[in-house]
């Protein structure tokens, strides 16, 4: 049996949404499919599922077992076909879709590089203001940022994003330094109406404690770039991602505010919607990426999205 199998079971499952579905798929009765689950969550010693003749209904732990689960065999497919697929050069067409700033400033010249390597591949970079949906036959690789709604992706991770409070020294000179999160409703705050993320909600957070603020201000914007060029000019406090507004931090045309707490990070990932047939043109770009932005995106290296 291999180590997998249970996970792979347990996907399936879910994935057919009730044990007669599931025995139909894997050619078994239903009383197998029922016994071999029982044995796993014997195993576990928890209930994964809550199940009737008609339909399955994940608990809490079961929710955990199955992201765990899709996760790991994502991984071990990924493994080997990239072990597999190792001989193959990458060639052909590769479509891919990313943020316009961060597109211009980071996946442009990964492309360029990218290309300089595997020449044999075609590269069609499509920038947008919003992501496009997946699965799309017009994309083969798309780039995120943050929590990606629809499991049904494929994701890995290309980049660590942090985010950061920001304002320029005048600003704060005449306004004052917050102290702690609940002075940010005092103040001017530069809001970004972006994706569908909450308007003008800043959830931060130090050790245990966690605090949701609603800013507000006289200005925002859906373009992060004229949000950057606000701030710069003292209209009040920003929340961008570190690799953003590294260099104007650097260069102290910005400071950081409450440096002490967090934010809900958005790290950066690169997803696509099929993986069985995943090519080897898929997988170069997608390692190149990560391996591109691990040194690009470190603090000071851009300053635009």
């Amino acid at each position: 049996m291999q180590p997998e199998s249970d996970l792979a079971f347990f996907v399936l499952l879910m994935r057919q949404g009730s044990l007669a579905a599931a025995a139909r798929e894997m050619d078994l009765t239903p009383p197998a499919v029922s016994k071999r689950l029982a044995k796993i969550e014997e195993r576990l010693g928890v209930r994964l599922l809550n199940r009737t003749t008609r339909r399955l209904a994940l608990t809490g732990e079961g929710e955990v077992y199955l992201d765990h689960a899709r996760r790991i065999l994502a991984d071990i497919a990924e493994m080997e076909r990239l072990v597999a697929s190792g001989r193959d050069e990458p060639r052909g067409l590769l479509r891919v879709n990313a943020p316009l700033g961060f597109g211009r400033a980071f996946v442009g010249p990964a492309v360029s590089a990218f290309v300089a390597r595997f020449p044999e591949v075609e590269v069609r970079l499509h920038l947008t203001d919003r992501p496009v949906p997946l699965p799309n036959e017009a994309i083969d690789v798309g780039i995120r940022f943050g929590d990606l709604p629809d499991s049904r992706l494929i994701a890995r991770r290309v980049a660590a994003n942090r985010r950061v409070l920001c304002a320029a020294p005048a600003y704060l000179d005449r306004a004052g330094r917050p102290r702690a999160p609940a002075d940010l409703a005092r103040h001017a705050c530069i809001v970004l109406r972006q994706n569908d993320d909450p308007y003008g909600v800043w959830r931060l957070a130090r050790g245990k404690e966690s605090e949701t603020v609603k800013v507000h201000g006289p200005l925002s914007t859906n373009d992060g770039e004229v949000a950057l060029g606000w701030a710069r000019d003292g209209h009040g406090i920003l929340m961008r991602a570190e690799w953003n507004v590294a260099a104007d931090l650097a260069g102290g045309a910005l400071e950081e505010v409450l440096p002490g707490w967090s934010l809900p990070p958005a790290d950066i990932h690169a997803v696509y919607a099929e993986r069985l047939n995943l090519s080897a043109k898929v997988s170069a770009f997608v390692g190149f990426l990560a391996e591109y932005l691990r040194d690009t995106t470190r603090p000071g290296a851009a300053r635009t999205r």
